[in-house]
């Protein structure tokens, strides 16, 4: 299971990255996906473990396909 915590906290930390690229902060993001700010937290900091359908709606509040979450080798 070690190897699926990595790839929590690379999902996590690339999101934050994205998320501040774009001037958002983690209320302001939240918001826009109608998440709340503790729930994208968790995500960033790798502690959580989105659906499918929560990272579609991550990537819409983004405004950026689903791949590019996925793009932090």
């Amino acid at each position: 299971m070690k190897n699926t915590s990595s790839i929590q906290t690379q999902f996590g930390a690339h999101l934050k990255k994205l998320r501040l690229q774009s001037g958002l902060s983690q209320e302001a993001f939240a918001d826009k996906c109608g998440l709340d700010r503790t729930y994208v937290s968790g995500i960033e900091r790798g502690v959580r473990n989105p659906t499918l359908e929560v990272i579609s709606i991550l990537a819409a509040g983004l405004g950026i396909d689903i791949s590019q979450l996925f793009e932090f080798n």
